[in-house]
């Protein structure tokens, strides 16, 4: 698929972050963007900012988790726009979770799969079959994460399960398209090869009051410069991956219709062969052990 400008490119989790650079990148190849968010006033500005640039926006505050404003969402970028080329399922929550995954609440895991997972199902089962029934050429890119998609980081398990989940996902859309001899072709996203300035390590301020925690925290929410500053007092330096960078990659993949979106990373590649001669060998997932707690 050619990305070209009158085409129309749709983005949930677009208020920020990799979203946002996916829909500026769009926006600079000409297409019409519509931004789907479920934080109001981040989305706002996100909107006015690409307006300002000279793109033809539209903005919806959307929870992917709710199969009606999903549903809703397309109904409205249909109707204003008449088609939709691109669908970027990439909206996304940490859970929150805290210690051995016995010991997590229920709501961690709800809430997490509500939108990680279900968000992702709900965009499929709204915009594919419009998609398909357009026929144009189109494409759908799903966001993963090197945390589950690849191999889990076990202090961070609900997420891990749930970008595993979209991995399954999309390569089971891919082969659905295919056997329909669809326009239509998918992709999943690995953001990186490093860390991402995002909100994600934020995503309790947006937590719904259905998913609430049952219990206070053992520990404060850590943000990512929290994070950042315990790294280096540590002796660690980090790198992170520009977000314009990944928006580049998802471009750059829907026209070579690549479904891995997967970048170049000595640490990913070690992760896979690791994981795929574990299953092989019918062994231990000793590449765990890194990460396994006292």
């Amino acid at each position: 698929m050619r990305l070209e400008a009158g085409q129309v490119a749709v983005v949930t989790g677009a208020a920020s972050g990799i979203g946002l650079a996916m829909a500026r990148r769009f926006a600079a190849d000409g297409l019409k963007v519509v931004l789907a968010d479920v934080e109001e006033s981040a989305l706002e500005k996100a909107a006015a900012g690409l307006r300002e640039d000279g793109a033809t926006v539209h903005a919806r505050v959307v929870d992917v988790g709710e199969r009606d404003q999903v549903m809703a969402l397309a109904d409205d970028a249909y109707d204003r726009f008449g088609a939709v080329h691109v669908l970027c399922n990439n909206a996304g929550v940490g859970s929150g979770a805290e210690g051995r995954m016995w010991e997590h609440e229920p709501n961690d895991w709800k809430w997490a799969f509500s939108v990680n997972v279900w968000g992702v199902f709900h965009g499929i089962q709204a915009f594919v079959p419009r998609m398909i029934e357009g026929g144009e050429p189109g494409h759908i890119v799903n966001t993963s994460s090197g945390d589950g998609g690849i191999a889990p980081l076990p202090t961070a398990s609900v997420y891990a399960v749930t970008k595993a989940a979209v991995v399954t996902m999309t390569e089971s859309l891919y082969a659905h398209l295919r056997a329909e001899h669809a326009r239509v072709g998918a992709s999943v996203l690995f953001p990186g090869p490093h860390m991402l300035r995002t909100g994600l390590w934020e995503s309790h301020r947006n937590r719904p009051d259905r998913y609430a925690k049952e219990r206070p925290r053992k520990t404060p929410y850590r943000s990512l410069d929290k994070w950042e500053a315990a790294m280096k007092e540590a002796g660690h330096e980090v790198e992170f991956t520009p977000v314009e960078q990944v928006a580049d990659l998802v471009a750059e993949g829907i026209a070579a219709d690549r479904f891995w979106l997967l970048p170049e990373s000595e640490h990913s590649d070690r992760q896979i062969k690791a994981r795929s001669r574990s299953m092989l060998d019918r062994a231990n997932p000793a590449y765990l052990e890194s990460f396994i707690l006292d």
